[in-house]
């Protein structure tokens, strides 16, 4: 009899204002397109969920990293755990056990806890005031110098003088910067404050 998968699931923190999982599987080198075949299979299931926000699959950099980060969005608490406990999901789950190395590991967030979450799922998340700390002191100088750096190029670049656009292209790298190269290191960086 083949053994079922087993989830770890760490302290629930979330709001009736929406709420977050962070999947992380470790896929087998030989098995990615097995486990991409089966991502197209899982995500319209997913997709047509109720109370789904918004689904996004980070993939893993060749030679860097076999983690593929799924991030789903729910309009609520409930929700959320009704795709994450559905028997469909379970069934999902079972059938890529082969296509993993280790579990289906996954945190459940509300906000930018995610930001501030160690490695792995098992994560214990600091106190508000700290987070707010840190995101203010890494946002401030981005926002403030950003614009000065940016905003030349794209006039160079031939767009349009559009304060809309400037602040549309502005915040999506602002965003991209603290969630992919900022956050990551910053956390690190002060990790035996933060989490004290």
């Amino acid at each position: 009899m083949a053994q079922q998968p087993q989830e770890h699931t760490v302290t629930t923190n979330t709001t009736a204002l929406g709420a977050s999982v962070v999947i992380t599987h470790r896929v087998l080198e030989d098995k990615q397109p097995e486990y991409e075949a089966w991502l197209n299979e899982i995500g319209p299931m997913c997709k047509a969920s109720e109370g789904l926000l918004d689904l996004h699959v980070i993939r893993p950099i060749k030679g860097i990293t076999d983690t593929y980060t799924i991030i789903i969005r729910y309009d609520t608490e409930p929700h959320l755990k009704q795709w994450m406990d559905s028997d469909a999901r379970k069934q999902l789950i079972a059938k890529a056990q082969h296509l993993r190395a280790g579990n289906d590991d996954f945190y459940i967030r509300s906000g930018l806890d995610f930001w501030f979450a160690p490695e792995g799922a098992k994560a214990k998340i600091p106190v508000r005031w700290k987070q707010f700390v840190m995101t203010w002191s890494a946002i401030y100088p981005l926002v403030s110098c950003l614009p000065l750096l940016l905003v030349p190029l794209l006039r160079w670049a031939g767009l349009p003088a559009n304060h809309y656009i400037d602040v549309l292209i502005i915040t999506a790298i602002v965003v991209w910067l603290m969630v992919y190269i900022i956050m990551p290191r910053y956390t690190k960086l002060v990790r035996s404050w933060l989490f004290k």
